[in-house]
């Protein structure tokens, strides 16, 4: 098997918890549009529009926090700080592959992280992403079906 893209499947979504963050680094808006900005090219992904980056003030005063989004031609990356928490979620989706822990190494260093959790989904398993090979994987899997009867 060749090191492209398989027969099925949509792409990969990392999701990262981190806790004990460096609170300087989620509050600051341009720390966070720089990593938005500049994170693509180093996944060698093509960045679709500039990053956008507000701060969030809700009813809960502990709750402000920066959030910001950058669509990419593969997907995007989001995340979303809560400095008084010492808090940030982060996702990062693609239809193309990319290297989910040297992301997770960029990630800690990039916002002090003392702790995480990360989560790594295959997204759409069934999705073909190449038709003729897929139609023959589903005609053989409907034969063998029918010979199981």
């Amino acid at each position: 098997m060749g090191t492209g893209k398989p027969e099925f499947g949509f792409g990969v979504h990392l999701m990262v918890d981190g806790y004990g963050c460096e609170r300087a680094a989620l509050e600051d808006m341009s720390l966070i549009y720089n990593f938005l900005d500049g994170y693509p090219t180093q996944m060698d992904m093509t960045k679709i529009m500039p990053p956008y980056v507000f701060r969030y003030d809700g009813s809960v005063p502990e709750d402000w926090g920066i959030s910001g989004f950058v669509l990419i031609a593969e997907s995007h990356i989001s995340i979303h700080t809560f400095p008084e928490k010492q808090y940030l979620s982060l996702d990062m989706f693609s239809c193309k592959p990319f290297d989910t822990e040297m992301a997770v190494q960029t990630i800690k260093r990039y916002f002090s992280i003392q702790k995480y959790e990360m989560k790594v989904l295959d997204r759409g398993q069934e999705f073909p992403n190449n038709i003729r090979a897929s139609a023959q994987v589903v005609r053989m899997d409907r034969m063998l079906h029918q010979r199981s009867r």
